[in-house]
């Protein structure tokens, strides 16, 4: 999956341009589709910034092999992104969690 691949997916979904983040919480990793959007004149980030922002996490995707499972969620879900609530694709991780999940 590339930056543009991902960018193009949350279009298609949602029609924005969404900041997308990973996160860990209780021992498991979640890409998350924030509220905010590139469209917005108060998105902190400029649109390369937000396309190299993109890139990087698509390469974490791609390097976890969750790529396929994050469009398979993001086509079929019925949630989305609003102020305050993003929304959580889980990441199953499988025999590698443990590489991911360090203290």
């Amino acid at each position: 999956m590339t930056g543009e691949e991902l960018h193009q997916l949350l279009l298609e979904k949602w029609g924005r341009s969404y900041d997308v983040q990973l996160r860990r919480t209780q021992g498991k990793i979640f890409l998350q589709v924030m509220w905010k959007y590139l469209e917005q004149a108060s998105f902190p980030l400029s649109e390369a910034d937000y396309q190299e922002h993109l890139d990087s996490i698509a390469n974490y995707l791609t390097s976890l092999g969750c790529e396929t499972q994050v469009k398979k969620y993001i086509r079929e879900t019925r949630e989305r992104p609003r102020l305050g609530k993003a929304v959580s694709v889980p990441l199953d991780l499988g025999q590698r969690a443990a590489e991911w999940l360090i203290e």
